[in-house]
């Protein structure tokens, strides 16, 4: 008799029962892309009926699987900020590809253990890969390559920090912030995202540790105040290491001057870091590419996939070409981990992580199937959308308050200027379901905020944005 009988079958059903439920799924996916476009970007949410119907999961007896799904999707339709709609016109959340679905899938089922390469040879040469590819397209030398994918754009900026510690003092991974001179400071834009204070206070430099140095009216550092804001520091005996330029703010979408930050820190003996977690796609576009020049300087740079590239969340990356610095960062020797493999990278060592989900794998099928050239020509039209919604907004009395090759537009009421109303703006635009936008403020300036994001858009989305947005202001 067997003691172990074979778990539940909920686990692991027979085939018939995999195929059905795979089949809902298929089918009930099938039928949200096709409504979409016909549905509200967005509605008002009860909180008390959304948590009610989730508490009425009690998890007390087993339910059919697909009567959960549909449970389920109904939650998430009646209550998302739909990103996969044509007119979401918001943060840099994108509409996924179908590879990178699959992609997710793929991962979720073969489930590879990404700690450790002798687990997942396949899986972390995959990455290894598009590491490389990436780094390449973003100007740094073939063979020069290092990295890791992370959850996200947050956790590649805190590796390029905790490496720039690392680089700077060699004594920080050991003893800390204790062994050092005096205060290490760090300087990135007023227009940067403000990750940079949860990461100072990460790592124990201290959120007052970073510099949030003012923009110019162009929206991008001013890195004469830049200077001056390093020579102060230097004066009262603070420890410069690390400037931050931002290659597509998240506000604006601008780009910081990229070869004066890196001449800036050749000149003063600092680290460059770029985050490109949005504007670094553009590299994989022959057109927009030189808006990036400069950026193959930086000592590391961050790429979000999960933005413009249009994978589904989180699919972050850290490149540098300082493997040996990476590997110092996060140098770990324990024995319960498998023995190295010659001439192979174990993932963990050259990440914050360990044990993590396959997230390159989305991202390789995308490119495989579309191609450089097939992603390229989605950036650009969604480069071109944005300029003709440029056009159609100041045709119709906006103002246009920035100025980037991006597709982010930044536009404000000329009649009146103040946070209010445009926030009231904003509200209306999205409380009507038509579209879904922002308020910003851009150097104090309040603004609306419009991003072409989504695969989907057309032209007829965008002129739908615009004639929202003037009945809004009527």
């Amino acid at each position: 008799m067997d003691d172990f009988p074979v778990g539940r079958a909920s686990f692991d059903p027979p085939g018939p029962a995999v195929e059905q439920v795979w089949r809902h799924v298929i089918d009930l996916l099938d039928g949200e892309r096709e409504r979409i476009a016909g549905r509200t970007v967005s509605a008002p949410v009860d909180v008390r009926a959304l948590r009610a119907a989730i508490g009425a999961y009690g998890f007390d007896r087993p339910a059919a699987p697909a009567d959960v799904i549909d449970d389920v999707a109904e939650l998430l339709r009646a209550t998302t900020v739909h990103t996969t709609h044509p007119r979401y016109f918001g943060l840099f959340n994108p509409t996924p590809t179908l590879m990178g679905v699959v992609g997710e899938t793929l991962a979720a089922a073969f489930n590879p253990q990404m700690a450790a390469w002798s687990h997942a040879p396949a899986a972390a040469e995959i990455e290894a890969h598009l590491l490389r590819f990436l780094g390449g397209r973003l100007g740094y030398p073939p063979g020069t390559v290092a990295g890791s994918f992370t959850s996200g754009g947050a956790e590649a900026n805190l590796t390029a920090v905790l490496l720039a510690l690392t680089r700077t003092w060699p004594e920080y991974g050991e003893r800390g912030l204790r062994a050092l001179p005096g205060r290490p400071v760090m300087y990135a834009s007023a227009e940067s995202h403000l990750a940079w204070l949860k990461i100072a206070h990460a790592t124990g430099i201290g959120r007052d540790a970073v510099r949030l140095v003012p923009a110019g009216r162009d929206l991008r550092i001013d890195t004469g105040r830049l200077i001056e804001q390093v020579a102060a520091d230097c004066a009262d005996g603070d420890l410069p290491f690390l400037v931050v330029g931002t290659a597509g703010t998240t506000a604006a979408g601008v780009i910081d001057p990229l070869h004066a930050l890196a001449d800036l820190c050749r000149d003063s003996g600092l680290r460059l870091h770029v985050d490109a977690a949005y504007g670094g796609a553009a590299a994989l576009s022959d057109r927009l590419r030189p808006a990036l020049d400069g950026i193959g300087r930086a000592d590391s740079i961050t790429v979000d996939a999960h933005k413009w590239l249009s994978v589904p969340m989180g699919a972050g990356a850290l490149l540098t070409t300082d493997a040996e610095g990476l590997a110092e960062t996060f140098r770990v020797t324990t024995s319960y981990m498998p023995a190295d493999v010659p001439d192979t990278v174990d993932p963990y060592t050259s990440s914050q992580q360990w044990s993590r989900r396959f997230m390159g794998l989305k991202l390789f099928l995308s490119l495989a199937v579309a191609g450089r050239e097939g992603y390229a020509e989605q950036l650009e039209r969604d480069a071109d959308l944005a300029d003709v919604l440029r056009e159609r907004l100041a045709g119709t009395g906006w103002d246009i308050l920035n100025d980037t090759p991006l597709p982010v537009v930044c536009f404000a009421d000329p009649g009146t200027g103040t946070w209010e109303h445009h926030d009231a703006l904003a509200r209306k635009v999205v409380g009507g379901g038509r579209a879904w936008i922002s308020p910003v403020r851009l150097d104090g300036r309040a603004a609306l905020r419009a991003c072409v994001i989504s695969h989907r858009t057309t032209l007829q989305d965008v002129e739908e944005l615009v004639r929202a947005a003037n009945e809004a202001r009527k």
